[in-house]
């Protein structure tokens, strides 16, 4: 059985630019979380135009590359049609589950994380410049959170690109201790995997998990200027 839960709140921020969506018919989900950039609120419309793109494909039975390339092509399309001039920018991060098959991808530094019997199985690589570095041996995974250049993203959707920029993983089948984690960055900077996965096995559900690890965010980053925050918890059990 697959049960979830999803949070989207501003932090600190006067506007939320994250948006999430989760879409389910018969054994088949589609869980977006979208973190949306440039200000001005056209981070909130970038965001809030992908997770709604990707309702729309689960609904007409496409699947997690079409979601990319319909947000991707929008995206530009809206900007051309606004004269917003790569204005309309975001993250991604999608989850597909059907028929006990699984799969994710994403673009930009909104992560996914796969936990097997209350271990950390998988985490997606944020499309990021202190992502690059830890890959490059020049800093450790633990600096990415508050590193001073955490915010410069090598690859978001709409900004054009000659190869599309996103990353899927191989689909695999879904295991019955199997818990995710979509979140975005302003989610992940202020709790770590360790609490994450203290967490988990504390909880009995997807809302009680994300309601314990969100406490333990508030907590973390309380004073922080926290940016806008959200996720979205699965559990198929």
């Amino acid at each position: 059985m697959i049960t979830y839960a999803s949070i989207t709140k501003t932090g600190d921020r006067m506007v939320n630019e994250d948006s999430v969506s989760t879409s389910a018919a018969g054994d088949s989900y589609l869980f977006a979380l979208a973190d949306g950039l440039g200000g001005h609120g056209l981070g909130e419309v970038a965001s809030k135009f992908v997770t709604d793109t990707c309702a729309d494909v689960f609904r007409a039975g496409g699947g997690l590359e079409e979601c990319f390339l319909n947000s991707q092509n929008g995206l530009l399309e809206q900007q051309s049609q606004r004269g917003n001039h790569d204005e309309l920018k975001t993250t991604l991060a999608l989850l597909s589950i059907k028929e006990n098959r699984v799969c994710w991808g994403h673009v930009g530094d909104s992560r996914i994380y796969r936990f097997t019997k209350n271990k950390l199985a998988a985490r997606t690589l944020d499309h990021s410049v202190p992502q690059m570095l830890v890959m490059s041996g020049e800093i450790r995974e633990k600096a990415i959170r508050h590193h001073e250049d955490r915010n410069r993203l090598l690859r978001v959707l709409g900004v054009e690109w000659e190869n599309p920029k996103y990353a899927l993983s191989d689909e695999v089948a879904l295991q019955l201790a199997d818990s995710f984690l979509l979140c975005s960055d302003g989610f992940w900077e202020w709790i770590v995997e360790k609490e994450m996965i203290r967490l988990l096995k504390a909880s009995a559900s997807p809302e009680q998990w994300l309601s314990l690890m969100e406490a333990k965010a508030l907590k973390n980053g309380q004073g922080k200027d926290m940016d806008n925050y959200s996720a979205i918890a699965v559990f198929a059990r």
